[in-house]
C-alpha cells in the first residue's frame, strides 16, 4: 500500500482543449492536484467495442499524491465526456525535494 504522501503523475486525455480547461481548473481548485499540464493535441490510435478508433485529444499530466488519487478519479469521471477515460497513475519514484514538499501540501486533505 502506497503512502498518502506518495506522489504520482497521473495521465489522462480529453477530447478538447474546455474540456481539459475544466477538469484542470476543477483539480487544482479542489486541492486534488497540485499542478495539471495541457499539453498540444495529440493522435491517439485505439480499440474501442471491437473498431479502431482515431481521435485527437489533449493529454493531461496531473501532480497529486496517493492519498488524493480516489477523490480525484472520482472528480474527472464526473467530469468527463467519456465513457471509460483514460486515468492513469505513476509513482514519481525521485524529484526535487523542494517540490515534492510542495505538491504535497497543495494536497493535503
Amino acid at each position: 500500500m502506497e503512502a498518502p504522501t506518495q506522489a504520482l503523475l497521473v495521465i489522462a486525455n480529453c477530447p478538447d482543449e474546455a474540456c481539459a480547461n475544466r477538469i484542470a481548473l476543477a483539480v487544482v481548485e479542489g486541492g486534488l492536484a497540485a499542478c495539471v499540464n495541457l499539453l498540444p493535441r495529440v493522435q491517439s490510435v485505439y480499440r474501442w467495442q471491437g473498431a479502431i478508433e482515431s481521435a485527437s485529444e489533449v493529454p493531461l499530466l496531473i501532480k497529486t499524491t496517493a492519498g488524493r488519487y480516489a477523490e480525484l478519479e472520482a472528480a474527472i469521471r464526473a467530469l468527463h465526456p467519456y465513457d471509460v477515460p483514460e486515468i492513469i497513475a505513476l509513482p514519481i519514484a525521485q524529484g526535487l525535494p523542494a517540490y515534492l514538499d510542495w505538491l504535497a501540501a497543495e494536497t493535503r486533505a
